[in-house]
């Protein structure tokens, strides 16, 4: 199995990364156990890269990963892990507020590595921009957080091209996380090309469409006791039903191509470029399991014409985000 660089001359991983939002209750209820598991069958499938941050069910996740690298001989040195900071919750109503304060990354990773029960993590990312700091102020506090030994590389979640070249300048930057699927193509507008240009990686989270592109989407019940998806565009009808609707000729697709709807969307995402990692999350072993077909069904010219065919660029239906939750990540086209 050919691995795949985590940013330039960075740690070699697996080509699919562990999604770590899942270890909350962010796309349905979970528990310790249960996230145990997927860890289990990825240490046995060779998977090593786990992405998490520390507003994942206000520390939940970061807890549950601490708890399994603990009590698993091996697992320090088997994942590769990532997490992030500068998301800070609201309490007193919708949307958040960013904090790209040096103090505040500071002291928001101490905590991470403490929950952790690690050193340092292989990469610290800058969750949302506050943009009244200079990205160049932020990289110089990530690069001194690197010199101090409590994280390997530096990254940056849903930034702009432009931002990055920005950033680059300042210090190598390891990996620049965005949404990318079939449902949201936008990276396609310049981010998959300066990372390739920098030698960045472009890891992809929701790279099955946060259930869309699977044989099981959730349902239009079950999101409504979700409280991001239920105020999501593409979530509410009648835009709901009409990707359902839309998705069920790539559905048969897969199937004909002997694999699972969620494979396929991840296989495609591989595809677009050798320095794209996806990262989904899941909350089942079963499910982790059709994920990881995608590594080992490499599609061809043939197969992304016939995806294309079905899902053109613009198919879904909503934006991928509603007013309150694009409140954070940079657009640039």
């Amino acid at each position: 199995m050919k691995t795949r660089s985590l940013g330039k001359n960075g740690p070699q991983v697996h080509p699919i990364g562990i999604g770590a939002m899942s270890f909350s209750d962010f796309y349905g209820p979970t528990n310790q156990t249960e996230s145990h598991a997927i860890l289990d069958a990825a240490m046995a499938a060779g998977v090593t890269h786990i992405d998490t941050a520390n507003v994942y069910g206000m520390g939940r996740s970061e807890t549950v990963i601490g708890a399994y690298l603990a009590a698993h001989r091996g697992a320090k040195d088997h994942f590769t892990i990532a997490t992030k900071g500068s998301i800070k919750r609201n309490p007193d109503g919708p949307g958040n507020t960013f904090d790209n304060s040096a103090a505040h990354l500071e002291a928001e990773l101490e905590a991470s590595l403490k929950r952790l029960g690690v050193e340092a993590v292989d990469l610290y990312y800058v969750h949302r921009r506050d943009p009244a700091v200079p990205i160049e102020e932020v990289t110089q506090t990530l690069a001194g957080l690197v010199k101090a030994g409590k994280t390997k590389a530096i990254g940056f979640s849903e930034i702009a091209p432009s931002s990055l070249r920005r950033a680059h300048a300042v210090h190598p930057v390891a990996a620049v996380q965005s949404e990318y699927s079939l449902s949201t193509r936008a990276p396609e507008l310049g981010l998959v090309q300066t990372c390739a240009e920098l030698g960045t990686a472009l890891v992809a989270f929701s790279p099955v469409g946060r259930s869309f592109l699977t044989d099981t989407p959730l349902s239009h019940r079950a999101v409504q006791d979700l409280p991001f998806l239920v105020n999501n565009p593409r979530f509410m009808e009648p835009n709901y039903s009409a990707n359902i609707a839309a998705v069920a000729p790539f559905q048969a697709l897969a199937a004909d191509m002997g694999m699972s709807a969620a494979g396929l969307a991840v296989a495609w995402v591989l595809a677009q470029g050798d320095h794209i990692i996806p990262i989904p999350g899941t909350r089942s072993p079963a499910h982790f399991a059709q994920l990881l077909e995608a590594a080992e069904r490499p599609l061809g010219t043939d197969d992304l014409a016939a995806i294309e065919r079905v899902l053109p660029v613009g198919w879904a239906h909503g934006d991928r985000y509603s007013a309150v939750q694009w409140q954070g990540p940079e657009r640039f086209c």
